[in-house]
């Protein structure tokens, strides 16, 4: 098993965001697998799960940043994933998140990580703006992007997730 190295470590109140591992490749593929992917492009199989978390580590690799998952401070379980990313399509770079653990809904955890992400976007890769892509009928997410301090800002069609609505976050200069 090979580590990716030069993945910084964020710490919060209860989670630590930092690099994928090959173990957390399960948690991902079982949410994925699940009706609570739906927002993400899923259901869909092990095979694609893979291809999927691939993308997750390859993006450190080719954009020097990627979403980092979201890991217990306790017991280091992964819950899920939240972070900049911009692959090949997309409008421009977006915070994204998702929980992939179900015990771990409804905690604030999605908020917290999306916090901190985006600290580290505008902080340490010197983004100046971002957007987070919605999908139409994901309401917690757009209320979650509401409580960030995000403005909807139009629509954008994905070749394969269809129809999202685009989330600007506030510029970094009126976060202090």
């Amino acid at each position: 098993m090979i580590e990716l190295t030069g993945i910084p470590v964020i710490e919060t109140a209860n989670l630590r965001l930092r690099g994928p591992k090959s173990s957390d490749f399960e948690a991902m593929a079982v949410f994925l697998a699940s009706p609570r992917s739906a927002y993400v492009g899923g259901p869909v199989s092990r095979a694609q799960a893979w291809r999927s978390f691939g993308h997750l580590t390859g993006h450190w690799l080719h954009r020097g940043y990627s979403m980092f998952i979201l890991a217990d401070k306790t017991t280091d379980a992964a819950l899920g994933m939240a972070g900049p990313w911009f692959p090949e399509g997309w409008p421009e770079p977006e915070l994204g998140w998702s929980i992939w653990a179900s015990e771990a809904e409804g905690k604030g955890l999605a908020h917290e990580a999306a916090r901190a992400a985006r600290h580290f976007a505008y902080d340490s890769l010197g983004w100046k703006t971002a957007i987070s892509l919605i999908a139409d009928n994901n309401l917690r997410s757009q209320a979650l992007a509401q409580r960030m301090g995000c403005t909807r800002d139009g629509d954008f069609i994905h070749e394969t997730f269809g129809a999202s609505q685009i989330w600007r976050h506030p510029a970094p200069e009126s976060l202090q």
